[in-house]
């Protein structure tokens, strides 16, 4: 096997992250640009990986070496998911976590499985939990840091109830890599200092997190410091001996609810009873036959799948693929094309797209919102000039109108991909919201904001929004795991051909399409599709990846109507695709330049 990295547990790290290290004026122009926290911290090319038996991809080296671990021992892809996770919970306890939710899409070698594993709203929530006394909405501020935007976290269910089904090891072997970790420490790496640096105001307003995160003179702890979580170790022993229900209905879910109750200045309404309560959800994946192939994601409360294969089913009638890269630089018929297609998709997600259990979408559901007819109808709406801002549209039988989504979407979020010498792979999102979630600290780990994703408005001009706070719903999500297979004669799946998926807010669904387009279209592999600049709208301006497209590129789209926006883009993409090696099929991994993860495999 070649590998990029060979990174064993308790080595230091910081040769192996990224080695850019980012002033603070730096990180704040870059945050104001994104209008999100988890900003970009460099940018260090990769070189994807071969393997022939098993791969997992995932944020940083020692997650990656957990799952890698478990694939080695015999264990499944949920195997090394579930390691993995845990193990994300500790090193990257900005992006992920215990305390928050997760999208998994997993293919078990003969059917293509969703599953849900989204925060719910507490059941006292109402539609102002979002607005002050005067009916406006709250700050940003108000809105995500302390307990009122913690929903109930579902990503401990979800890996049970998966691993239930498609689990080879015992679930306490799983937990071993993260307990280890945190009783010996792991070296900070530059990424997560950097993220410190750019939260240092309000992190230390939860004493449990500053003096976790902080020395006594309110620094941030450097690179390379040795950080031990004895309590997230303590934590873990708990539910690896216990399972979910020792998160959800003893002492950590207790403790999670009066965290969330007595944040000194914005209390929340989440209660023991709703932790325990909840329950992940196996739902109908959004499948979409795309040329050649059959590209499955999340059904709501993720918008991904939909606006993905939206976003596919318009490109499908134009000649994006006619305008490929030319060594690593874009095409500006291909920005303009991709594009114009996101502005129709993200029209119709900001419009449509909620919990289902709660809201119906337009007509016959997602069938309307893939139908090839109305997709049709959107494409024709792509002419030379960009359109600036799309409508949405409205899909065959739509009996309701809606009003406009306002939620926050930030991108503080994870990705992982794993396939196993089983036949399984699978692509799993997870996600706190915001950098290190709702800045609150309980039982060793970060809790979530992912209620700010609810829109802060019910209402509009145009009807109720559908996004709206209901008590024990789940907020909409951008949040896209796909699975792509070649698609047999028959219509149905056959050979899983690619996993991947990204963090990145509402920018996710744009950083999953570059790579299906750079794969599917454009010849690419899945380590240079990656590593293409980033790039589309998402029903505004244009948003390109900072110096990485060329100036007569966008001399060009702005001639034809583009508001072009350039800044640092933070996605986080894995991916692991078949290939072909010497007469036989192998796996190849990528990870994302843009942060600390690798692959690894045999």
């Amino acid at each position: 096997m070649t590998r990029l990295y060979s990174w064993p547990l308790g080595l230091p790290l910081a040769a192996a992250l990224l080695g850019a290290t980012l002033t603070t004026p730096v990180l704040a122009q870059q945050a104001a640009l994104q209008r999100a926290p988890e900003i970009a911290t460099g940018y260090n090319e990769k070189q994807g990986v071969f393997a022939q038996r098993y791969m997992v991809a995932a944020a940083n080296p020692l997650a990656t070496d957990a799952g890698y671990r478990m694939l080695k021992a015999g264990g499944s892809a949920i195997d090394a998911a579930i390691a993995t996770q845990m193990v994300l919970t500790l090193v990257e306890p900005q992006s992920s976590g215990i305390g928050g939710g997760a999208f998994l899409m997993l293919y078990d070698g003969k059917k293509v499985h969703s599953y849900d594993g989204r925060e719910t709203a507490p059941m006292a929530a109402t539609e102002r939990l979002f607005l002050d006394k005067d009916g406006k909405p709250v700050s940003r501020e108000e809105g995500i840091v302390g307990g009122r935007s913690t929903g109930v976290p579902g990503v401990v269910r979800m890996l049970a109830l998966v691993h239930a089904k498609h689990g080879k090891l015992p679930w306490a072997k799983l937990f071993e890599p993260a307990i280890e970790l945190a009783d010996r420490g792991f070296q900070v790496s530059p990424r997560l200092n950097a993220l410190l640096k750019y939260d240092r105001r309000r992190q230390p307003r939860d004493p449990v997190a500053a003096a976790y995160f902080f020395d006594a003179n309110g620094e941030p702890r450097p690179v390379g410091y040795l950080l031990k979580n004895p309590e997230l170790a303590q934590t873990l022993r708990e539910i690896a001996r216990g399972g979910a229900d020792a998160f959800y209905t003893g002492r950590i879910a207790r403790d999670i609810a009066a965290k969330v109750a007595n944040h000194p200045t914005n209390p929340g309404l989440l209660t023991a009873r709703d932790i325990a309560d909840y329950r992940p959800k196996e739902r109908d994946p959004v499948c979409a036959d795309y040329r050649q192939w059959k590209v499955c994601g999340a059904p709501p409360p993720s918008s991904g799948g939909i606006a993905v294969a939206q976003m596919l089913g318009i490109l499908e009638r134009t000649a994006i693929a006619a305008h490929p890269p030319v060594a690593g630089n874009l095409d500006a018929e291909a920005i303009h094309l991709f594009s114009e297609a996101g502005r129709l998709a993200y029209a119709d997600r900001n419009r449509y797209v909620a919990d289902t259990d709660f809201v119906p979408l337009p007509g016959k559901g997602v069938a309307s919102m893939l139908d090839k007819q109305y997709l049709a109808q959107r494409a024709a709406l792509i002419g030379e000039k960009s359109m600036g801002s799309a409508t949405a549209g409205t899909p065959q039988g739509m009996q309701v109108a809606w009003g406009t989504d306002t939620a926050l979407d930030r991108p503080s979020t994870s990705h992982l991909v794993a396939v196993d010498q089983y036949g399984n792979g699978l692509s799993m999102t997870t996600s706190v919201e915001d950098a290190f979630g709702s800045r609150q600290m309980v039982a060793g780990f970060m809790l979530n904001n992912q209620l700010t994703d609810f829109s802060f408005d019910a209402a509009d001009d145009n009807g109720p929004i559908a996004n709206r706070v209901q008590p024990g719903k789940r907020p909409r999500s951008a949040m896209s795991p796909t699975l792509v297979f070649e698609r047999k004669a028959d219509g149905e799946a056959g050979k899983l051909v690619l996993a991947t998926g990204s963090p990145g807010g509402s920018a996710i669904i744009n950083y999953v399409m570059k790579v299906l387009v750079g794969t599917l279209d454009w010849n690419l592999d899945v380590q240079q599709a990656i590593s293409l600049p980033n790039f589309g709208s998402r029903n505004g301006p244009t948003e390109l990846e900072a110096g990485r497209v060329g100036a007569d590129v966008i001399a060009r789209l702005k001639s034809r109507g583009h508001e072009v926006r350039e800044f640092e883009q933070n996605s986080g993409l894995q991916g692991i695709a078949r290939m072909r090696q010497g007469g036989r099929d192998v796996w190849f991994g990528g990870a994302d330049p843009r942060r600390e993860g690798i692959v690894r495999g045999d």
